[in-house]
């Protein structure tokens, strides 16, 4: 089950990951299952990650995308070109996006 970001959130989360590298690559085998658990292992690390995707088909990236929030329980943020951005707190939640735009301000 996905998380669901209302805009400000996602506005927030994609500011803080404009800086970030990606720190998983897809190959060309796709998305397998250690690629999977590499991705979780990275989100419970830095609950904030980039992940680039080899190929060029523009839907097998959404599909791909969409598989990753499912399976792991995460927040689609950011899907620009071949770069997707996920983030998923973890239990020590250093990330805390704000809910509304004046929480943002402050």
């Amino acid at each position: 089950m996905k998380i669901e970001l209302n805009p400000t959130e996602r506005k927030y989360l994609k500011a803080l990951a404009h800086h970030i590298d990606p720190v998983v690559t897809i190959g060309n085998n796709g998305l397998t299952e250690s690629v999977v658990r590499e991705i979780a292992v990275n989100l419970d690390a830095h609950e904030l990650i980039k992940i680039r995707v080899a190929g060029d088909d523009r839907d097998a990236r959404v599909a791909m995308y969409e598989q990753i929030c499912d399976e792991l329980g995460a927040a689609p943020v950011q899907h620009i070109g071949k770069l997707l951005v996920l983030w998923r707190p973890s239990d020590k939640q250093r990330i805390v996006p704000p809910k509304t735009k004046k929480q943002a301000k402050q």
